[in-house]
């Protein structure tokens, strides 16, 4: 039973755009039994790290999802390099701000950042990498910021607990310099470590063939 379950979630999470969480897979298949929906993810894992083919399951933003192995993304990247600009370095350093300190003002950012970043709220926003939460209860109710859904999608992040501490990203860049100036965000080709599909972050993913 479990393995005829796998083989129908294993189709269910090729055809998906996005990742698939447990009830979720459970409402489609028409079943209560949330453990042999968890069993069957655990059996399709443990067959993709044992195969070591082209991609993996992923447990990312709540729920389940097929990606490509980070060894092949210089392959993927050629397929793809004809896509979307990538998120600049300006984008990508209010993101984590915003990441970080959410719910965050538009103020705090900028004091953070040191300079204007409404151009770079619009992007961030238009592309749903990052959302209003609200306002905030002081005068003149200020917009609060906060990240997505989709970030956690293209950061790899099953949740926010998942985004690396300050001490590690210390030891990670540790001896590296970063001599790029920022921007205003729309156009530089900066961008984030491979992702779903292969993709840098920022990317439009490819299409799957059904």
């Amino acid at each position: 039973m479990t393995e005829a379950i796998a083989h129908i979630i294993e189709s269910l999470l090729f055809v998906s755009d996005t990742p698939l969480s447990v009830k979720r897979l459970a409402e489609v298949l028409e079943t209560e039994d949330l453990d042999a929906v968890r069993g069957a993810l655990r059996r399709l894992s443990d067959e993709y790290d044992r195969r070591q083919g082209g991609f993996y399951l992923s447990e990312v933003a709540g729920g389940y999802q097929l990606r490509t192995r980070p060894e092949h993304k210089e392959w993927i990247r050629r397929l793809l390099q004809s896509g979307p600009a990538r998120l600049s370095k300006a984008a990508m350093e209010t993101l984590a701000v915003i990441a970080y300190r959410q719910p965050v003002l538009r103020s705090d950012v900028e004091h953070i950042r040191g300079v204007d970043c409404g151009g770079v709220l619009r992007v961030l926003l238009e592309r749903k990498i990052i959302k209003i939460l609200g306002r905030k209860e002081m005068p003149g109710r200020p917009l609060l910021y906060g990240t997505t859904r989709k970030f956690l999608e293209m950061f790899n992040l099953r949740d926010l607990r998942d985004l690396p501490t300050p001490r590690e990203l210390a030891k990670d860049h540790a001896g590296t310099t970063d001599a790029a100036a920022p921007n205003d965000g729309t156009d530089a080709p900066d961008g984030p470590p491979e992702t779903a599909a292969g993709q840098a972050a920022g990317d439009a993913p490819p299409e799957k063939n059904t």
